[in-house]
């Protein structure tokens, strides 16, 4: 059972993280140079890029938290890697709907489509944050035991391998979606205060994901416990 320091440390990233988040969002759009207009059709547009990106590195976190714990529970039949695995796949489904939604908006205005269907890297991502809605959806709608959690943790586990080819796409199929832009050692990399925002962004993201999944397995555990006094319950009626 979560200790009330537990408690206090997920709200208390929660609100930290959001906060940044909020704070990125702001300094992207009031304080952050903007780009070439060599380099894109639409350079107001690539302001959501400090939201974007921060809010894809926070999913594939939640989707390594997926991973995990699905392997922890179909392996070891931990309770402790269930909920993170319930953790994980609320956590992925946040955040990809926010890059999903960003990508949309950026894509739109950028490439005048808000997607496309033959660019990997959309569509890998796309499938990760489908196959995080099947496993929250499926698993609040079917009663809990050992077969349907063994059916989403299958999920989870072999679903994982969308990560690295979502991560290895624009490395090898660029087609519409950009391709790597820190790090890269030649004029695709940021400095500055472009760099600076994507760090507090990436920072934020980080914060308020960890406390996402704390706060969720707090809530997976007590929602366990109130379920086991109910069996308990119903079996003394």
């Amino acid at each position: 059972m979560p200790t009330p320091l537990t408690m206090k440390w997920g709200e208390a990233l929660l609100v930290l993280g959001f906060t940044g988040i909020g704070a990125t969002l702001l300094l992207a759009l009031l304080w952050a140079p903007s780009v070439s207009i060599d380099a894109f059709e639409s350079p107001a547009a690539q302001r959501i890029f400090y939201w974007h990106v921060p809010a894809a590195w926070a999913a594939f976190i939640a989707f390594g938290a997926l991973f995990v714990g699905s392997a922890g529970w179909l392996f070891r039949r931990s309770e402790w890697m269930w909920r993170l695995h319930v953790a994980g796949a609320e956590a992925g489904l946040a955040c990809g709907l926010m890059v999903v939604w960003s990508g949309c908006v950026w894509g739109q205005a950028e490439w005048g489509t808000p997607w496309d269907w033959t660019d990997v890297r959309l569509n890998s991502f796309g499938l990760l944050t489908l196959l995080a809605t099947y496993v929250v959806l499926g698993r609040n709608s079917q009663p809990d035991g050992v077969e349907t959690r063994d059916t989403f943790a299958a999920f989870g586990l072999y679903g994982f391998v969308l990560v690295p080819l979502t991560y290895i796409a624009t490395r090898i199929w660029t087609i519409r979606h950009p391709g790597p832009v820190v790090g890269t050692g030649d004029d695709g990399s940021i400095n500055g205060e472009m760099g600076l925002v994507l760090l507090i962004g990436a920072v934020s993201f980080t914060v308020f994901i960890i406390g996402h999944m704390i706060a969720s397995m707090r809530l997976t555990a007590l929602e366990q416990r109130l379920e086991a006094m109910q069996s308990v319950l119903d079996r003394g009626v």
